[in-house]
């Protein structure tokens, strides 16, 4: 009986160190999901950015040749 005791135990013991595994894989996998949600959003900012200064150099130098 407390061979079967045992080996339940095991799997047991395994089985939850599976799943906490599993937890920890979707808890990473969310953390790099939400850096490259952030990262786009960055990059996607600078270029606006980027384009309202590259709009405003070509306003001024139309309004200064005019």
């Amino acid at each position: 009986m407390d061979s079967q005791n045992a080996s339940y135990n095991v799997g047991q013991a395994k089985g939850q160190a599976q799943e906490k595994a599993s937890n920890m894989m979707d808890k990473a996998s969310d953390v790099a999901h939400s850096a490259q949600d952030s990262m786009q959003q960055a990059g996607q900012q600078m270029q606006e950015k980027a384009q309202g200064a590259a709009d405003s150099i070509k306003s001024a130098l139309n309004s200064k040749n005019q």
